[in-house]
């Protein structure tokens, strides 16, 4: 009775998140749906589990943080996911948005620097028996070159200028999201590859942790 009382109160509590997002302005409806389904409280430290569901970032340890719901959110509906794409997400973290963006595309690649995170979200995912993710533990910097193209790249921190070095692993049409700018000042961009002519959009501030490794800082 009280394991039922307590997925029953998580339900609630991601359908009333996906409504918010929906008055925040977020419109995509698989988007919505995904975080009305993939429940983030598997995905944050027990201690923090009762605030899972708020538009509130999270501490998942090693100095890292679970994002936004909004977001995440917002780098999804970016992505402008029909479902057959393959996808390279740089910084798995707590492996939420790894599960959000399973939903939503055919195949998702994510590498993670730290080691233990990229083992906690795979463990999770593995539990939640999410199938369409390869996970990887290392520097993501420089992308997957060996798993290129991607239809869409995400990065969850912020580089200090385009990653131009990316370009190259983009599909036709493909879409990279990413922060850009230094510990004060940041914009998160998007970057639509037409036809090998790179065109940068600016989409809004943002602030990020910085991006750690060979091609960040």
């Amino acid at each position: 009775m009280v394991v039922r009382a307590v997925t029953e109160t998580y339900v609630r509590d991601r359908q009333r998140l996906s409504e918010e997002l929906r008055v925040l302005g977020i419109t995509d409806l698989a988007v919505l749906h995904a975080f009305a389904t993939v429940p983030r409280h598997r995905f944050v430290p027990e201690a923090v589990r009762g605030r899972a569901y708020q538009n509130a970032a999270l501490p998942i340890g090693f100095g890292q943080t679970i994002s936004r719901p909004a977001v995440h959110a917002l780098h999804l509906s970016l992505s402008d996911l029909d479902g057959s794409e393959r996808v390279l997400e740089i910084g798995t973290g707590s492996g939420f948005q790894t599960a959000l963006l399973a939903t939503l595309a055919d195949r998702v690649f994510s590498i993670e620097r730290v080691p233990e995170l990229a083992d906690r979200a795979g463990r999770t995912l593995q539990e939640l028996e999410i199938r369409n993710v390869t996970l990887a533990a290392g520097d993501g910097s420089g992308g997957w070159p060996e798993a290129a193209l991607f239809d869409v790249i995400l990065i969850g921190a912020a580089a200090p200028e385009p990653p131009v070095h990316l370009y190259d692993q983009l599909a036709a049409d493909g879409r990279l999201v990413v922060p850009v700018g230094g510990a004060e000042s940041q914009e998160l961009v998007r970057v639509l590859n037409r036809g090998g002519s790179f065109h940068v959009e600016t989409i809004d501030r943002a602030r990020f942790v910085p991006l750690v490794g060979e091609h960040g800082w």
